[in-house]
């Protein structure tokens, strides 16, 4: 009785007698995962915002004519009030202090760089936190609205109950819109004294 071996079980066999055969992976097959995973990581560290990209664009912010190389205050302002840097602490009265130091319309990314810093050891702010709050804002003029407030100030104004005035009137008590109703006085004409109860509820007859 002869019994069929398959080609690719004969093969491992012989080449497990000869000593070639051998459990570890092919090279092609190791060196591809950590080629991935390279590629994937040099295109998150090119994805990334750095600190002179935001400089550059907010440069450009409300200037068509602007080369990206130097900024003035107003810009400057703009770009940390959206970082929110410029709060109860630091005020624009204390950016045009320091920014006035440099006798200049428009300051380099170097002298930018020296204003802040001036600004920072004033205020007694850590730097790299000004920076970073200015990194991750957004490009110009981008408003970052959370749904939590957003979501809020829309219940806030359409809460019937707390309308005032003749605004109050255009509503019922369960908040459903009275219509014409609720804006116009209808005069009732049909004999009746306003507020009477029993309104059609005698018969025809009488």
């Amino acid at each position: 009785m002869f019994v069929t071996v398959p080609v690719y079980r004969r093969a491992m066999s012989e080449e497990a007698t000869n000593g070639k055969f051998s459990s570890s992976p092919s090279p092609q097959l190791t060196q591809s995962a950590p080629n991935v995973e390279m590629a994937q990581m040099t295109l998150n560290e090119s994805s990334k915002i750095t600190f002179l990209d935001q400089f550059r664009a907010f440069s450009k912010f409300g200037d068509t004519k602007s080369d990206g190389k130097h900024i003035t205050l107003s810009q400057s302002d703009k770009w940390m009030k959206q970082a929110k840097v410029i709060d109860k602490k630091i005020t624009t009265t204390d950016t045009g202090i320091h920014f006035k130091k440099f006798k200049a319309l428009k300051i380099s990314y170097g002298d930018y760089n020296k204003f802040l810093d001036d600004l920072a050891k004033t205020k007694k702010v850590d730097l790299e936190e000004i920076k970073k709050k200015m990194i991750n804002c957004g490009s110009p003029g981008v408003t970052q609205v959370t749904a939590g407030k957003a979501a809020s100030a829309v219940e806030r104004l359409t809460d019937t109950s707390k309308y005032t005035g003749t605004h109050k009137e255009r509503f019922d008590a369960s908040g459903k819109g009275k219509g014409i109703a609720g804006r116009k006085n209808i005069v009732d004409e049909s004999g009746y004294v306003t507020g009477y109860q029993n309104k059609d509820t005698y018969p025809a007859a009488h």
